[in-house]
């Protein structure tokens, strides 16, 4: 809450949207064209973010995981790597992302009673950040273990009434000079 504002003040629920200056679009002109955004004099620097989601899960789909009894093979090793080339490849699935240098990438799954938690973190050098890769490595790897289990999660009529991909977000980035 603003200094200008009280506690019994209505305070706008919509946030508000990040500006440019002169308020010019970023990745479409006024005609619909599309551009990519042009980060050629930006300087590099270390950036780093993270992003997590879950997948929820039957209890007896977790403990075959952790089990390694699912017929297809070792659930997360294959997230793992699902979650890895997802970081890699973001620019050829997102538009208007730039093909940036990742130079590192950590993925960690956790099982719990009903769901498998992924995070990634990724880093990089250069002249944008890496949100997008760290999220695209969530879902994918989410993704992964969800086409792993799901002869396990299907029920009778061949649908997946209690497995979803939830809770996906960014948690953390960081921007730091170099040198």
């Amino acid at each position: 809450m603003s200094e200008e504002t009280g506690p019994d003040d209505p305070v706008d629920p919509t946030p508000e949207l990040e500006s440019t200056p002169d308020d010019e679009l970023t990745h479409t002109t006024a005609d619909g064209d599309v551009q990519m955004v042009d980060v050629g004099d930006k300087p590099d620097t270390a950036r780093r973010a993270v992003a997590r989601g879950e997948i929820r899960l039957a209890p007896a789909t977790i403990e075959a995981v952790r089990a390694d009894g699912i017929a297809k093979g070792d659930v997360l090793a294959t997230a793992r790597i699902g979650a890895i080339q997802a970081v890699k490849h973001t620019w050829e699935t997102i538009p208007m992302c730039h093909q940036i240098p990742i130079t590192n990438v950590d993925t960690e799954f956790a099982v719990d009673d009903d769901r498998i938690e992924a995070t990634v973190a990724v880093e990089t050098t250069g002249k944008t950040g890496c949100e997008m890769e760290a999220l695209e490595g969530v879902t994918t790897g989410l993704n992964v273990v969800w086409d792993m289990v799901k002869a396990a999660e299907k029920d009778a009529d061949g649908g997946y009434p209690d497995t979803r991909i939830a809770e996906v977000e960014v948690v953390s980035k960081e921007k730091r000079e170099i040198g």
